[in-house]
């Protein structure tokens, strides 16, 4: 195993993994910018050195200053978390080049994946169905016409694209040429990159992904599934495993796909194969995502596999453990992303002090959190302060769970998404399980606009407001701090799920 390893990440993701290696018995380092000097995951690391100022372009995604890191403390091994430089093949490269093993996939596998286009003809290449599609085309005059030839609903996406960014519904001939123009505007912005394609858009499909896990030496299993169906502006917000969607034989099949696309992609590590699936039950391939999935737990809770454990294990060369045989579903597991937004202003962003907190727990809650009272949330990173999780015996005992949990859970100082997820989890549609990606907007939760323009000046003024009173305050100096076993002690009872 590895003598220490860096979490090239924050938040509740770089707890988390900070928490694996405590298990594994493996010292930590990590990474901050000035604006998280006394953020949860500084204080949990052994070692925790600053990267840079608060923008994560000069920080977190600065690889020079993440490698001189961990040149500098004899890291053996860093781990990306997810978003940042997760999936980002030079990183990869980077890594094998420092003689540091990156905890992930290759760098030709992330490569690979994350292409669209690249994916979605290797998927074809051995027989997992995809979404009728374009390649990409430059010229937006032709663009338009191919997207005219598939008949409408369409989609315009980025092939660098993921999190909902890049994306445009086009339903009629009118709207094409804008949806282009802005879906290469925002994949320009988002991923340095406005490549784009057109895919046919399936009405009302369930989002369902499966959890794989790949080692070294060719050996590739499936973690069962995940539904990914409540999501709001194609973010997924509410997640769940199994899904109610799927029978066994479906299950199998699904599940064999995901399988064959990690081997088609010469894959290793934990990974997440998504698929759509329409009315019919038909699946097609969506995307795989080469790094640990934000959902995680809820897989982890059903299967009692510590996924983030098993990525280090594999990193480090080892066998997978199990086969899929071992793979056993228990009981039925819920997730809600509880964000610094404010759900009845628009989901506007929410920054400020944390003045009181008070976490859930009690039988089947898990809370994976990075913040604690009196902690500043920043306004410069996504808006995900936790991760709130039930498990149930049953899909109702979970839901009920969920609601307990939720109404348990209290936050003072700033606005969250609690009261959101109150109301999905009392929607007589969601309790059927009767859900597709578009029904939050379907079934209007919360009632919110997505083009408020007077409410996003709003937002932008009190964000200005906000930095210019954090200028005022100062910021500290940089350097290593020794933290972790204090840290350990602050955080106190940490919420466990139990069964």
């Amino acid at each position: 195993m590895f003598k220490k390893v860096l979490i090239a990440n924050r938040g509740e993701i770089a707890v988390r993994l900070i928490r694996a290696c405590r298990e594994l018995e493996i010292p930590t380092v990590a990474i901050y910018s000035e604006a998280d000097r006394n953020s949860l995951h500084v204080r949990c690391a052994d070692e925790a050195y600053c990267v840079g100022p608060p923008p994560s372009a000069q920080s977190y995604l600065v690889i020079d200053k993440i490698l001189e890191v961990a040149e500098k403390t004899g890291t053996d091994a860093i781990h990306p978390g997810y978003g940042f430089l997760a999936e980002n093949p030079e990183f990869a490269k980077l890594c094998k080049d420092h003689n540091i093993t990156f905890v992930g996939p290759s760098a030709e596998a992330i490569e690979m994946m994350g292409h669209k286009t690249v994916a979605r003809k290797t998927m074809q290449n051995v027989g997992v169905p995809v979404v009728p599609g374009t390649e990409t085309v430059d010229d937006d005059d032709v663009l338009a016409s191919r997207a005219k030839e598939m008949s409408f609903p369409v989609m315009i996406k980025a092939v660098a694209g993921g999190g909902g960014k890049g994306m445009r519904i086009v339903r009629e001939e009118k709207e094409i040429k804008e949806a282009i123009r802005a879906a290469r505007s925002e994949a320009k912005s988002s991923f340095g990159d406005d490549t784009v394609y057109v895919e046919k858009y399936l009405e009302e499909p369930r989002h369902i992904e499966f959890q794989i896990l790949a080692d070294r030496h060719g050996n590739v299993i499936h973690l069962l599934e995940r539904e990914c169906s409540i999501q709001r502006r194609h973010q997924k917000v509410i997640e769940e495993a199994p899904s109610m969607a799927l029978d066994d034989d479906l299950r199998e099949k699904m599940g064999k796909a995901a399988v064959d696309a990690a081997k088609a992609a010469r894959y290793w590590s934990a990974g997440t194969v998504e698929f759509l699936v329409d009315r019919e039950k038909n699946y097609y391939f969506l995307e795989m995502n080469t790094r640990l999935q934000v959902e995680h737990p809820v897989t982890e809770m059903i299967t009692g596999i510590d996924i983030a454990k098993e990525m280090f294990k594999i990193a480090a060369g080892e066998k997978l453990s199990i086969s899929q045989e071992d793979v056993k579903m228990n009981g039925w597991a819920m997730e809600c992303r509880i964000y610094a937004e404010d759900p009845f202003n628009n989901f506007l962003p929410s920054p400020g002090k944390i003045l009181t907190l008070r976490e859930p727990s009690g039988p089947g809650v898990r809370d994976d959190s990075g913040v604690f009272a009196g902690y500043e949330v920043p306004l410069h990173y996504d808006p995900m302060i936790s991760k709130l999780c039930t498990w149930g015996g049953t899909r109702t005992e979970s839901i009920q769970r969920m609601k307990r949990a939720l109404g348990e859970y209290v936050i003072k100082g700033i606005k969250t998404t609690i009261p959101f997820h109150q109301r999905v989890m009392n929607n007589e549609k969601f309790l059927a399980g009767n859900i597709h990606t578009g029904f939050i907007e379907d079934e209007c939760i919360m009632e919110t606009s997505d083009d408020s323009e007077d409410l996003m000046n709003v937002a932008l003024v009190a964000a200005a407001l906000h930095l210019q009173r954090k200028s005022r305050e100062g910021v500290g100096t940089a350097g290593p701090e020794k933290t972790g076993t204090d840290a350990w002690k602050m955080m106190g009872r940490r919420s466990r799920w139990v069964t």
